[in-house]
């Protein structure tokens, strides 16, 4: 079994912003799997869709805690259905990436994200794959936390869409061919 997390912060106050990324990532997911229909309550604080494949079950989840106490979820569901840390693949947004980017690792610190933060503690490992989708820093006057909470300016939303639709592949291959496979696709573009 293995654990697909895209971040974010719940509730339509938050829809379309930068931080959701992760969110939206699982979304084009489910609808893609025709999959939209089968969302649940998980045995955590998130939204869970069982996507059953031929080589094992896929768990789609977005934490409904905010961004800052991801972990928590995340954890919970890693321990309940005893996932491996390489079993599970965390998708968030990276304001230090240009809009659009991705990067995937195999590790890392979590490079100031507070949801990753959150992850590693409560998993006790930094050891565990991401996919981070570039969102852009903007006006480096702009108060970080109100830039990741803002929406998409109407000339980034075909770059976002596009990228939203580049790491849902990315997962796809993740899925089959694992992150080494996943980093040396989709960390070239």
């Amino acid at each position: 079994m293995k654990l697909v997390a895209g971040l974010g912060n719940p509730g339509a106050k938050y829809a379309g912003t930068r931080h959701n990324v992760g969110y939206d990532v699982i979304d084009l997911l489910t609808r893609r799997l025709d999959l939209a229909d089968r969302v649940e309550s998980a045995p955590a604080d998130a939204l869970m869709t069982r996507w059953r494949r031929d080589d094992g079950v896929v768990l789609l989840v977005k934490p409904t805690t905010f961004m800052n106490a991801s972990g928590e979820a995340i954890g919970q569901l890693c321990r309940f259905f005893k996932i491996a840390v390489a079993d599970l693949l965390v998708v968030c947004d990276d304001v230090n990436l240009p809009l659009g980017r991705l990067r995937a690792r195999v590790s890392g610190t979590e490079g100031g994200h507070n949801g990753l933060r959150s992850i590693a503690e409560h998993l006790g490992t930094i050891d565990y794959p991401r996919l981070r989708v570039g969102v852009g820093r903007g006006d480096m006057r702009r108060d970080l936390a109100d830039h990741v909470l803002a929406g998409f300016e109407p000339e980034e939303q075909a770059g976002i869409g596009d990228a939203v639709a580049r790491a849902a592949e990315a997962v796809e291959l993740w899925i089959t061919d694992g992150v080494e496979r996943m980093m040396n696709v989709y960390n070239r573009e």
